[in-house]
């Protein structure tokens, strides 16, 4: 360790990796998944595998601690731990954990924690090779992925494994995240100064994502020792008892870091301040108001990636059925700011925008699916009406699937009464469209809809 640098180890591991909890006492946030009793710490707590294992399925956004979730426990169990990534590993390598695992099982009586990062980049034949060492106890899978594991992930893998969600860090989480990497001798060692203006920063910066708070805390230390060795060697004389710590500060983070985001953080511009402003204005169709706060996000160096996607939500959730064409534009929008990249990217991002602002809303498409979505889980379900079963498989005839069946296309208004809800729901209306803009004309054929396929 040089004396240009203090606190830093040159080439070292990332300040990320060293600063990783060693047991789940020292996790920051996701207190809702470390209760006592709680699957995870049951699991970590299980020192001699008595209690069975049961494999997890970590879903959750980059930097909230999967990784950290996986490692803690395996340290404090005390079990052997291996690490793969979906992005390199293959069934191959997948085999040969089944094969170490079983040994040392059989061998040594010690279980295996395999920790398989990004689990949704693995095909179906890759998580299928996954299956036998779960079910039989092989191997204990704690998977992580940052994508909805009921679509990325297989059924019976699924069916196999406890699915726990991780929250986005809140800003406390985050100062322990950061506070502790300043003095723990893992990390900085005190021997920097973390200015609290620049600590407030790094938390912004960070936007709930650990990872990156201390990827950034870093970073300004590298250049923090820089500017203080510099200083140092111009300097002629030091007072007794000074603290020559390097200083880290919000001047040097912005260098250090980027200085678009904090300076988009540091006037107040909150990143979820701005976009739920941008958010409201276009559903308020206030234009004027819109176009102010994509100007913004796009000076303040914002992702349009995320503009992109919050525009297509929005055509969707608040202009829905009342501007059909708004979905496509602002698709086509994402589109052209992908091909051609930015700054030309603002052109049509402005166009969809100004679109979507003065366009007539309606939720009502939205607030029918919620509708639809919450009797599904509050059990109104009831079974598929026989006539509307599939019938091409065999023995679907004798149980009378498909039968009694009306083929719409037969009938001269290529609609005809029949029963297509369960019996529980037959009479359930979900969706009420509004008098605004094409859901006029949509409200109009849909009563006259109604009343021929329900007859009232």
């Amino acid at each position: 360790m040089s004396d240009a640098q203090p606190g830093l180890r040159s080439g070292a591991t990332p300040l990320a990796v060293r600063m990783r909890p060693k047991s789940l006492d020292e996790v920051a946030g996701q207190r809702h998944l470390l209760t006592p009793g709680s699957p995870l710490v049951s699991l970590a707590s299980d020192k001699t595998g008595e209690r069975g294992s049961v494999s997890v399925i970590l879903w959750g956004p980059p930097g909230t601690g999967k990784t950290t979730l996986a490692q803690a426990i395996a340290h404090s169990s005390g079990r052997r731990f291996v690490e793969l990534s979906a992005v390199s590993a293959g069934v191959r390598d997948v085999r040969q954990v089944m094969e170490e695992a079983r040994s040392s099982r059989d061998l040594y009586g010690l279980s295996t924690v395999l920790f398989l990062d990004e689990i949704h980049r693995f095909s179906k034949a890759q998580q299928d090779a996954l299956l036998p060492g779960v079910e039989n106890g092989v191997i204990i899978l704690v998977a992580a992925t940052t994508e909805n594991p009921s679509f990325s992930v297989i059924s019976p893998l699924l069916s196999r494994s406890l699915l726990l969600t991780l929250e986005t860090l809140s800003d406390d989480d985050l100062a322990i995240v950061v506070d502790r990497a300043v003095v723990d001798p893992r990390g900085l060692a005190d021997k920097f100064v973390l200015d609290g203006e620049a600590r407030a920063a790094i938390i912004r910066l960070a936007s709930g994502d650990a990872r990156r708070a201390l990827t950034a805390l870093e970073a300004a230390s590298v250049s923090a020792a820089t500017t203080s060795a510099a200083t140092a060697s111009a300097a002629t004389t030091t007072d007794e008892g000074t603290d020559t710590r390097p200083v880290i500060t919000t001047e040097i983070v912005s260098l250090a870091v980027d200085r678009a985001l904090l300076r988009y953080d540091r006037n107040g511009d909150e990143h979820y301040d701005v976009i739920s402003a941008f958010i409201k204005s276009v559903r308020g169709s206030d234009v004027d108001a819109s176009l102010h706060y994509l100007a913004r996000m796009i000076e303040a160096g914002e992702d349009p990636r995320f503009i992109c996607r919050r525009i297509i939500v929005l055509a969707s959730e608040d202009i829905g059925m009342a501007d059909p064409q708004s979905l496509v534009i602002a698709i086509a929008a994402a589109d052209a700011v992908q091909y051609i990249g930015m700054p030309e990217g603002r052109i049509p991002l402005a166009q969809a925008v100004v679109h979507l602002a003065t366009a007539p809303k309606s939720n009502a498409a939205y607030l029918a699916l919620d509708a639809a979505i919450a009797d599904v889980r509050a059990g109104k379900t009831g079974r598929v009406p026989k006539h509307l079963r599939d019938g091409h498989y065999p023995g679907a005839k004798r149980l009378g699937h498909g039968k009694g069946y009306k083929y719409p296309h037969d009938d001269a208004l290529g609609v005809l009464a029949q029963q297509y809800p369960p019996n529980e729901l037959k009479t359930v209306r979900y969706y009420e469209p509004t008098e605004h803009g094409h859901e006029r004309e949509v409200s109009s054929r849909l009563a006259k809809l109604r009343r021929i396929i329900r007859g009232g």
